[in-house]
């Protein structure tokens, strides 16, 4: 199961509110794939496809398709805010990484 946190399930909602579609949810996609793991991006949907996997968390529904949620299955979504901006933070322990190509994950 995927935790969206409280700080994040209020930002998202503000968010959802703004767009006047309560009905949205929130699509995780695979981004890119980079030595440190996978990289995964968020986006708002309002459809979801035949092999996709919903689930909710917090108020907050959840879309992605079947093959990532195999592999972010215990992961979560937190906004954080610290002098370098702020934004929204997804963690997936089963991420992954340490290709040893970039020689900087250790």
């Amino acid at each position: 199961m995927i935790e969206v946190t409280d700080r994040a399930a209020a930002e998202l909602k503000t968010l959802i509110e703004q767009e006047e579609k309560p009905e949205l949810a929130l699509r995780i996609f695979v981004a890119g794939v980079a030595c440190s793991g996978i990289q995964y991006g968020l986006a708002f949907d309002d459809e979801t496809k035949e092999d996709d996997v919903t689930m909710e968390s917090n108020g907050i529904k959840l879309v992605m398709a079947k093959d990532i949620e195999r592999s972010f299955s215990e992961g979560s979504i937190d906004f954080v805010e610290d002098e370098n901006g702020k934004g929204f933070l997804i963690r997936n322990p089963n991420a992954g990484g340490g290709c040893g190509t970039c020689g900087g994950c250790h």
